[in-house]
């Protein structure tokens, strides 16, 4: 469980980031004592550090310069100083993104896994990723991008099939979570990238795209759309050789 220090003296703000990262497995801290923050913020030992830039006693570029002298920590500012120098100010004092208010939670929900990955997950230096995922007959290959049939449950298996970068990520969320109800908004987050968020009419292309592949093996119906939920992809449907 990823946890992420919320430094904002707005209490409503604060408590409305704090309910809605906690929604969607995140442990939070919100601090108390803004005179001795830093030391909240030690002690804490946070893997994400929000950083309003109006507090008492102290501004957050100054606080983040003092985070940045002991941790590398990700630090997201959130700020009501919208000005294209506040935000160069922010990254120069050792901020790894900025979000101006007033703000959408989703954008701050995907930052903060943008954020995350980055550090600690896949896309974090050094780090290492399964190499492939295997679901019944169906096997996924991070690393070459593509689907196939594995060879032992499907004697003559088709050639793999290429997959572009969003039904990639799609199918690993899929095939991760197989047998479960994947919410669109979870599918959307894991589309987003760091220079667009995707809409609701991007997410269903990418899923029909998919299932058009699967299709060509006579697995189409291995992804299932549960209708004002989400999308789910069946085991019970991969246990056998189309």
């Amino acid at each position: 469980m990823y946890h992420i220090f919320i430094t904002e003296d707005d209490e409503k703000i604060a408590g409305a980031v704090q309910a809605y990262l906690t929604r969607y497995g995140y442990k939070c801290t919100v601090a108390r004592d803004f005179l001795a923050v830093q030391q909240e913020i030690a002690e804490a030992s946070p893997h994400l550090v929000i950083l309003d830039v109006n507090l008492p006693f102290q501004d957050g570029f100054h606080l983040c310069q003092a985070i940045r002298r002991r941790s590398a920590v990700p630090i997201l500012f959130l700020s009501a100083r919208a000005g294209d120098m506040d935000q160069v100010r922010g990254m120069e004092s050792g901020g790894d993104d900025y979000i101006t208010k007033p703000f959408a939670l989703e954008v701050l929900l995907a930052k903060v896994k943008a954020l995350l990955r980055r550090a600690y997950g896949e896309y974090a230096p050094g780090a290492k990723q399964t190499a492939t995922l295997q679901v019944g007959i169906l096997t996924l290959d991070l690393a070459a991008a593509e689907m196939r049939l594995a060879p032992a449950l499907a004697p003559a298996p088709p050639p793999a099939q290429p997959l572009t970068r969003n039904e990639l990520k799609l199918l690993h969320l899929l095939m991760e979570r197989a047998g479960q109800v994947v919410s669109r908004e979870l599918c959307l987050e894991a589309l987003w990238d760091d220079s667009s968020f995707v809409d609701d009419n991007t997410l269903t292309v990418n899923v029909t795209r998919l299932k058009n592949k699967l299709d060509l093996w006579g697995l189409k119906e291995a992804v299932e759309t549960r209708r004002g939920l989400g999308y789910r992809l069946a085991p019970e449907r991969l246990e056998a050789a189309p």
